[in-house]
């Protein structure tokens, strides 16, 4: 049960190519946005699709795969852990975010 914990599984579409940072700590992120749609008929019967949108990091050799497969649009499964942080941006103000910490992934779709 010790890996249900903070445990996010979501299978969606990169909303951009992945972005490498060289950090001066010599490590290498990964960062992409991953959009998820839930679709729905409201009490009108109308159609209804629900994009979220995740931002995902990767370190290590995760992160290095998605740099170097993932593509805008492509389909992938991932798993990793829900982390809230914030930070203040050059104005002084305190700026909210969460992430998801990158564990697992699984490309989905055929080769193209």
């Amino acid at each position: 049960m010790r890996n249900l914990r903070n445990s996010v599984q979501l299978i969606g579409r990169l909303g951009q190519d992945p972005e490498v940072k060289n950090l001066t700590s010599g490590k290498k992120l990964t960062t992409f946005s991953l959009a998820t749609t839930d679709a729905y008929k409201n009490a009108d019967g109308d159609k209804i699709e629900d994009t979220q949108w995740h931002n995902i990091i990767a370190w290590g050799k995760v992160g290095e795969i998605a740099a170097e497969y993932l593509k805008k649009g492509a389909e992938v499964c991932i798993e990793g852990k829900l982390v809230h942080r914030s930070y203040e941006n050059s104005a002084g103000e305190k700026r909210f975010v969460t992430e998801i910490n990158l564990n697992e992934l699984l490309m989905m779709g055929g080769k193209k």
